[in-house]
């Protein structure tokens, strides 16, 4: 039971997740059908996700066990019961989360009995891929997947085509799959607010789509929203489909009149990525922890440390060692203990195992030290030892197994040791340049719209009648007035609109004189990059003669 609980939290948190991230960063973008498929598969990696999980292995030692037998002792365990109170308030939970399930579910089923209800009887006009039903109810246009219903009589010829350019692109694009599927979640969640904000913001997205793809297909744009507001008057709508009318004109409106938003923006969608990678590393990982081999055991390094040791710093280097630990030990010990440290001739079997390396160490003051491994077989363990001891001073060990190598001190003087004839030290690698930060687009607060939507005039109510001839020219002369008010109303649209775009343009004037600065920012980096790759060059060129010279070194010891 708790893990459906931890489950079904999961689940919900990234539903959130993805809700914050459309709602904050593309619910004013004009990627529409972009929106569509990044909200579903906000939903579908919600139920996946929580089922992924990352297994990370810990090898720890073989631990020992110990037996003592001088006193037989009985401990005797009491099992922990839960409490009556947490018991029934965990089945009361249960109860009430499964009775809203229930109760949401029969609501589904009123819904598609309703649907039904509206469609049995009806005269069906089979046309291409479509089904059009036109009823006699005062109802609302709507579609449900290739079902088209509407009340023809309502409407003139320019209005219904309208209306069903707009109901053929729900239903040529299966927008019902989307409703259905929003609406199975609102059941599951239904505990969840964000949800049902989820669900909203697909359902306005949807019709985001049908009134741009259809506003494609028709010519008068004006005449499309006319009709959208036209439509306000009919509240009855079933609420599975995907209906005409929703109580967001304004927001339709605005964005049939808002201008297409850059592609540059689409790296918006892209932010969420390591969000969720984030998910995944913070509750998606399984830690297990294994016991090493006993063989491997044997092979460790075995410390031994003299009685005033402090502190004891291992390296080790092993046969599944990387080329990239390797860099990273060299670059902890030059950092940390100021020990000049290069892994030279280094060879791998076909496992990529290491079968062969050399250790150069080397300090300023000219004590070095050797040792070099090879043959057909992987290494066995090794390490680079720096023991730290009570006096301040360090000393460092190369370590296979139980053997030391030539400890050195680090705070003796090189008189009288084996001794680098170099004064030279180490090369070092020169530091490649940083690439400069990409530019970000300038945000802030639109200017407000001084458009009152309450002012916003009302159309007038259709006469049920169509035959009645007075009542049809009384709504016809209402219409004309209207039209009159809506043109008039229209020009504040249009200002709010060249606002936006001044905003916007001086907003991108900005950006395009960073962007400037950015490319000149490049260029720089470009010929920095240059002349980093013939350091570099010159960089391994100085570290062939450095090896060459610890060979002739080596071998002038092993004469001696």
């Amino acid at each position: 039971m708790e893990a459906i609980f931890i489950y079904i939290l999961k689940t919900s948190g990234l539903i959130t997740l993805f809700y914050l991230a459309y709602y904050i960063l593309l619910r004013k973008e004009t990627f529409f059908n972009s929106n569509r498929w990044f909200l579903l598969s906000g939903l579908i990696t919600s139920i996946v996700l929580p089922f992924v999980v990352y297994t990370k292995i810990v090898w720890v030692a073989p631990t020992r066990t110990n037996f003592t037998s001088s006193i037989n002792t009985t401990i005797k365990t009491v099992p922990v019961e839960q409490s009556w109170f947490d018991t029934h308030l965990n089945l009361c939970l249960v109860i009430l989360y499964v009775s809203i399930i229930t109760l949401l579910l029969l609501k589904f089923a009123f819904d598609f009995y309703s649907l039904k209800k509206v469609i049995k009887g009806q005269t069906i006009q089979n046309q291409a891929d479509f089904k059009f039903v036109d009823v006699s109810e005062n109802i609302a246009p709507f579609s449900f997947f290739n079902y088209i219903v509407y009340n023809s009589s309502l409407y003139n010829t320019s209005e219904l085509e309208n209306i069903l350019e707009h109901e053929k692109i729900h239903s040529e694009q299966n927008h019902t799959t989307d409703v259905l599927i929003t609406r199975i979640f609102c059941i599951v969640f239904w505990f969840n607010p964000i949800v049902w904000l989820y669900k909203k913001a697909i359902m306005q997205n949807l019709e985001f789509i049908a009134d741009a793809e259809a506003l494609k297909k028709i010519t008068d744009k004006k005449a499309y929203q006319y009709t959208l507001l036209k439509i306000t008057t009919h509240e009855n709508c079933v609420a599975i489909t995907n209906h005409f009318y929703q109580s967001l004109i304004k927001k339709r409106i605005v964005m049939l009149n808002k201008n297409q938003s850059k592609k540059k923006n689409y790296w918006k969608y892209a932010l969420v990525l390591p969000v969720l990678g984030a998910f995944v590393f913070l509750f998606q990982v399984k830690v297990i922890a294994q016991e090493k081999e006993a063989k491997e055991a044997k092979e460790d390094i075995v410390i031994n440390t003299k009685s005033d040791a402090k502190d004891v710093f291992v390296y080790k280097i092993k046969k599944n060692t990387t080329d990239k630990e390797l860099d990273e030990i060299v670059q902890k010990l030059k950092t940390n203990h100021e020990v000049i440290v290069a892994f030279t001739e280094v060879t791998r079997n076909s496992d990529n195992e290491l079968t062969g390396i050399r250790v150069d160490i080397k300090r300023k003051n000219g004590k070095s030290q050797i040792m070099q491994t090879s043959g057909n077989e992987a290494i066995k363990p090794f390490g680079v030892v720096i023991i730290k001891n009570e006096d301040g001073t360090e000393t460092i060990n190369l370590q296979t197994g139980k053997e030391t190598h030539q400890p050195v001190t680090l705070s003796e003087s090189s008189e009288g040791a084996e001794s680098y004839n170099n004064d030279e030290d180490f090369p070092i690698p020169p530091t490649p340049p940083t690439p400069p930060d990409a530019p970000e687009f300038p945000e802030g607060p639109m200017p407000v719209a001084n458009i009152d939507m309450s002012k916003m005039p009302k159309p007038p109510v259709h006469p049920k009648d169509v035959n009645d001839e007075k009542a049809m020219q009384k709504f016809n002369k209402a219409m004309e007035e209207f039209q009159k008010k809506m043109d008039a109303f229209e020009p504040n649209m249009s200002a709010y609109e060249k606002e936006v775009e001044a905003v916007m343009a001086k907003r991108q004037a900005i950006y395009d004189k960073e962007m400037v600065k950015f490319n000149q920012e490049m260029e720089n980096f470009n010929q920095e990059m240059k002349n980093f790759d013939q350091e570099m060059k010159v960089y391994e060129k100085e570290m062939k003669n450095h090896e060459k010279e610890m060979r002739k070194f080596e071998k002038e010891n092993k004469s001696k």
